[in-house]
């Protein structure tokens, strides 16, 4: 006898509903994920831990490189598919212990055509025992001078990371940009008085969490912007610890003019460390600030 035969229709029955039911667990799964992927596009009601990536991303090739004061350095290097040679991005990264490898720039980069390289500076990340970590020194001054010394110390990593990158074949020597956030824009802009040959320098929030705490500082970042030669575009976002670096240092690049650009965007995220981290290195930030970046890069490189 079949089950057919032993239950009537009731079989019949069963089969169906569980096909609907199957069915609508799929097409409820598809319409979550894809309002997922929109919160993390850009979505303002996005909540905070839609700002991490939404995609996968090729695992970087972790690189060292020959640092001051014979030191041995690490970081991290995303390369487009191809044997370039490509134009490169150097990325500082700010103050965090363990930086990683930033890999939603990694992917924006990268997909743009671009080298990007995440060099670790002494005492950070996977450079951590190159060298002591810079907060655990700050920690010991008892002035603004030996503050700024300290940022003017790890700026020898980033002059370093820029030689090493500038060598590799693959790289486009003439066509060198740099970027960072908070510490890590702090080093950009250091650099950009410097010059070292890179074309064009975006500082996101330099020194925006300890603005109020050393005016000296700020005093050195305005002598290192009206030094510097090549274009510099200072950006930051509204609810970022303090957007003292917008209001003077990119106030002063717009009366500097040429190529040079400073703006304001609005409030991101829900927290201060979301305007600030996450509005630099996050997909949802990408999304807003990616076209003005590319266009201010692409007339620098020309």
């Amino acid at each position: 006898m079949t089950l057919r035969h032993r239950f009537g229709g009731d079989a019949v029955r069963v089969a169906l509903l569980i096909t609907v039911l199957v069915f609508a667990s799929f097409t409820l799964a598809d319409q979550s994920l894809s309002s997922n992927v929109l919160a993390q596009n850009g979505n303002p009601s996005a909540p905070k831990e839609q700002l991490t990536s939404p995609v996968k991303v090729a695992e970087p090739e972790e690189v060292s490189f020959p640092g001051p004061e014979h030191m041995t350095l690490h970081g991290f290097l995303y390369r487009p598919e191809g044997k370039g040679p490509f134009p490169a991005m150097l990325w500082n990264h700010g103050s965090e212990a363990k930086p990683g490898g930033r890999p939603d720039l990694g992917k924006f980069y990268t997909d743009k055509g671009f080298v990007f390289f995440v060099p670790h500076r002494h005492g950070h990340g996977r450079s951590a025992q190159a060298g002591p970590y810079h907060a655990d020194l700050q920690r010991e001054c008892k002035s603004q001078d030996c503050v700024i010394q300290l940022h003017e110390l790890y700026n020898k990593d980033v002059v370093a990371a820029v030689e090493w990158l500038r060598d590799q074949p693959f790289v486009d020597k003439q066509k060198i940009v740099m970027s960072g956030v908070s510490f890590g824009g702090i080093q950009t802009l250091l650099t950009a008085e410097k010059g070292l040959g890179i074309r064009a320098f975006v500082a996101f929030a330099p020194a925006a969490m300890s603005w109020a705490s050393f005016p000296d500082l700020r005093t050195r970042l305005l002598k290192a912007e009206e030094k510097a030669q090549r274009p510099i575009f200072l950006i930051q976002a509204e609810g970022d610890y303090n957007t003292g670096p917008y209001e003077v240092l990119g106030t002063y690049l717009l009366k500097k003019g040429g190529m040079n650009k400073a703006k304001l965007y609005p409030k991101f995220g829900t927290t201060n460390q979301e305007a600030h981290g996450a509005f630099a290195t996050r997909v949802a930030g990408i999304t807003l600030w990616q076209a003005d970046v590319l266009s201010f890069l692409n007339a620098a490189m020309k």
